[in-house]
């Protein structure tokens, strides 16, 4: 599966990478092995990063959600989400929106996917 963001751990030894999929893979970047997947998002990944002192991953997903991993046992800490005032108001219609605007309306809840 193709990998459109990564990053690796401060200390160099994991290496976290999403993409098309909502799976987070870390590998160790020396040998190549897959050390573990995360799975929890509902959409593409579009980018890791780690804290400072490598004992968290924090991935944002095409899904509004912003996911806060403990790597070492491979789960959810916390999972913050967007605010969709305009969530099922649904002006997918509406004509004359830069596409800008449309992102923007598309990511308040106003235009579905």
């Amino acid at each position: 599966m193709t990998r459109r963001t990564v990053a690796f751990s401060p200390d160099r030894a994991r290496l976290a990478g999403g993409g098309v999929d909502p799976t987070i893979k870390l590998w160790n970047p020396a040998t190549g092995e897959c050390l573990s997947a995360l799975r929890g998002h509902d959409n593409w990944v579009r980018a890791v990063a780690w804290s400072p002192d490598g004992r968290t991953l924090a991935s944002s997903s095409a899904d509004c959600t912003i996911r806060l991993w403990n790597p070492v046992r491979s789960s959810t800490e916390n999972i913050l989400r967007a605010e969709r005032p305009y969530e099922g108001m649904n002006i997918t219609g509406v004509t004359g929106l830069t596409e800008a605007q449309k992102m923007t309306l598309k990511a308040l809840g106003a235009i579905e996917s």
